[in-house]
């Protein structure tokens, strides 16, 4: 693909979304821990491959975000992950920030890192068959929280983040996440969402980032996990889609949600609500983790005999948010 903008729409087109792989070995382990797998490398690289071999996954998912462990590893076969994703048509995705560490000055808050020696890195990964990447930013909703300090700090992060992707020929995918930790209700969530994107596009614009050559990924609008009123799925679309409508230019060719914790059925009932309010000025789509994987997780807990059933269930989800698209 010639350019960064055919990446950015590829990605978000033809009704697929994206998975994300891309865990943390510390994330990782534990979650191969909680069905009782042994969190080793080879496991790891396992778990991967169920993923990234299921049958017909490149007609619902378009792009899959690896991290860098995966990225070097190959399959049972000796292919690269990136080669065998290209091999099926699926983009591959390297995610590049190197964690939430605490912001200075802000207690309980976080800025993500990573920008030091970020343009060699992404020179590599391009050597090795990456197309497109991905940074979080992490907020979260509490007593005066967040701050502006963290807001601005964390959409900097993110604008020169994207401006060396760019320069380095990669589709950045911008993932501001305001988390569902909390009793907060959807309209705060709202407000939080609101500011946090606005700040992030000023910072992009500073940056003179090109807009048409990037994937947003925000959270859905949602009430907080612990709050006492939970939203239907029409509120979360309309709140979702108010606040994208006030902060996000029509330039950005797509939105692709991150599921944030919800669980699949109730991430995917929200994305279906939010199409009934088209027309929309970007495309919508899905850039889930655990809402994909996590009853594929389940269904294999490390024996062969269930891999296809653990594809099955990967494809289930897959197919079910292709579908609502």
């Amino acid at each position: 693909m010639s350019s960064l903008t055919d990446v950015a729409r590829t990605l978000v087109s033809n009704k697929r979304g994206i998975l994300a792989a891309d865990e943390s070995i510390g994330t990782m382990s534990k979650r191969l821990e909680s069905v009782d797998v042994e969190p080793t490398e080879e496991n790891r690289r396992r778990y991967r491959e169920l993923l990234l071999t299921t049958p017909e996954l490149s007609e619902s998912v378009s792009g899959a975000i690896l991290a860098d462990e995966t990225f070097r590893q190959v399959l049972s076969d000796g292919t690269t992950f990136p080669a065998a994703l290209a091999g099926i048509g699926v983009l591959a995705g390297i995610k590049v920030d190197t964690g939430a560490k605490p912001l200075a000055g802000a207690p309980g808050e976080t800025v993500t890192e990573g920008l030091d020696g970020l343009r060699e890195r992404l020179d590599e990964y391009v050597a090795m068959g990456a197309t497109f990447t991905k940074w979080r930013a992490v907020y979260s909703i509490g007593d005066g929280l967040p701050t502006d300090r963290t807001k601005r700090a964390n959409a900097h992060a993110l604008a020169r983040y994207a401006g060396l992707c760019q320069e380095a020929g990669l589709v950045p995918i911008v993932e501001p996440e305001v988390v569902m930790d909390g009793d907060h209700s959807l309209e705060q969530c709202r407000q939080v969402t609101r500011a946090v994107l606005r700040s992030v596009f000023s910072e992009l614009s500073l940056m003179e980032v090109q807009l048409d050559g990037i994937v947003l990924k925000p959270n859905m609008v949602v009430a907080g996990d612990g709050c006492s009123q939970k939203p239907t799925a029409s509120e979360v679309a309309r709140a979702t889609v108010e606040t994208l409508r006030e902060t996000v230019p029509p330039a950005v060719p797509g939105i692709a949600f991150l599921s944030g914790g919800q669980d699949p059925q109730e991430a995917t009932d929200n994305l279906a609500a939010m199409k009934e309010l088209a027309p929309l000025p970007w495309e919508l789509t899905y850039s889930f983790g655990r809402a994909l994987v996590g009853p594929a997780l389940e269904a294999w807990r490390g024996s062969d005999d269930r891999w296809g059933a653990a594809q099955d269930a990967l494809s289930e989800r897959a197919v079910a948010n292709a579908a609502v698209r």
